[in-house]
């Protein structure tokens, strides 16, 4: 049996079920391989030394600011003291496992790893604020003996760049980032631990410095069907993250508009313009909700970017953001396209004509739903790239 994830295998069952007239079938594995896609678990681990900056890096990774009242709570003391999950606000599939600091009082280093669990995890990233210590290359070892991939985060890069600037003569802000970096991985190289990936993190600024790399890295590293789940989890830091959630949702358009082409095959009067409004409805929400573009993701981006939830709305010329996706408002951006219009409305009336009209009303289905998709992905990256631009160009460069 293949994989249940493998979307070109799912994309060859669809279309022998249809050469075989079975629409059943082929709407069903439609289905299936959407639910597949939407339900993919992923467990991100965070965890280090008290201290370190672990659940703000939580927070961040999950797009949402310290004071929310979803964050992790944050402090200069150790407030993680239970393994703590926190799901993605728009992707549950996806969980963020704040850990209990390793040699803290309450969690000796020697019985961490029963305590929180590791077996669950997909991949673990062990933060420090300063030096990694020998409690970090201790569970990096045991995480290595576990077969399961670790990376490690120097997080607070900004306060050290601050003080960088302050106590040096002749400050070189790349100069400065080596060597912080070059001495975490000679520090863990010393300690026993071979080709470390060390990335240098600003959890208040994501686009700044390592995490693009990290980002990148843990992307290419992930097994294929997770990829996606954590990819749309991403908070949109650059514009190449925004292209690449547009790239994997166009690659999908293709079996939303198989399902909308086997409904027309279905003589019911009306049943295919049904299936589309809702068909339609449906993948403009996972569209906003990917790009960020809901309400309170764009409040979350307003709080992190100290701008105006107002002025991020005005960036935006989409109908579809920051509002509430319902039939009338998609339909009514449908509509603005004549030609799709006609389409339908061919579609719709040569059903019923003997011998080809079922032919052509699948061939005109899938047509229409996929250039109508198609305008609804263009529409929202954009207004995704306006926002980005509205709240990055507004912070202060660093």
């Amino acid at each position: 049996m293949g994989n249940p994830f493998d979307s070109e295998q799912v994309h060859k069952e669809i279309k022998e079920a249809l050469l075989k007239n079975d629409q059943a079938l082929a709407v069903a594995k439609i289905n299936e391989y959407f639910d597949q896609q939407k339900n993919v678990p992923l467990n991100i681990a965070i965890t280090g030394e008290s201290g370190s900056g672990k659940s703000t890096f939580v927070n961040a990774f999950r797009g949402i600011d310290n004071r929310d009242e979803k964050a992790a709570p944050t402090g200069t003391t150790e407030t993680t003291m239970e393994v703590n999950p926190y799901p993605h606000p728009n992707h549950p599939n996806v969980t963020f496992w704040d850990l209990p600091g390793i040699g803290t009082t309450k969690f000796p280093a020697d019985k961490y790893m029963k305590h929180v669990g590791f077996e669950k995890f997909d991949f673990f990233i062990i933060v420090s604020s300063d030096r990694f210590k020998e409690n970090d290359v201790r569970l990096a070892k045991e995480i290595q003996r576990m077969e399961k991939k670790f990376y490690f985060v120097r997080s607070k890069i900004d306060n050290s760049m601050r003080d960088e600037e302050r106590t040096q003569r002749d400050f070189n802000k790349e100069r400065s980032l080596k060597k912080i970096k070059d001495n975490c991985i000679q520090c863990l190289q010393e300690q026993g631990l071979k080709s470390p990936q060390v990335f240098l993190v600003s959890s208040f600024d994501l686009q700044l410095y390592d995490f693009h790399l990290l980002e990148e890295t843990l992307e290419r590293e992930l097994p294929e069907h997770k990829r996606d789940a954590f990819l749309f989890a991403m908070p949109n830091i650059s514009r190449e993250i925004i292209n690449k959630k547009k790239k994997a949702l166009h690659s999908k358009i293709k079996y939303f508009a198989t399902l909308s082409s086997a409904v027309a095959g279905v003589l019911i009067p009306g049943l295919s313009i049904a299936v589309d409004i809702g068909l339609l409805v449906g993948v403009v929400k996972q569209y906003v909700y990917k790009f960020g573009l809901d309400i309170k993701s764009l409040q979350s981006l307003a709080n992190r970017a100290g701008v105006p939830l107002k002025e991020l709305k005005e960036a935006t010329i989409s109908p579809l953001t920051a509002t509430q996706v319902t039939p009338p408002i998609v339909m009514k951006v449908f509509a603005q396209s004549s030609n799709q219009i006609t389409l339908k409305a061919v579609e719709e009336g040569t059903r019923f004509i003997p011998v080809f009209g079922i032919p052509t009303a699948m061939a005109l289905s899938y047509i229409t739903t996929y250039r109508g998709l198609n305008t609804f992905l263009d529409m929202l990256a954009e207004d995704a790239h306006r926002v980005f631009k509205k709240a990055m160009g507004l912070k202060p460069p660093m």
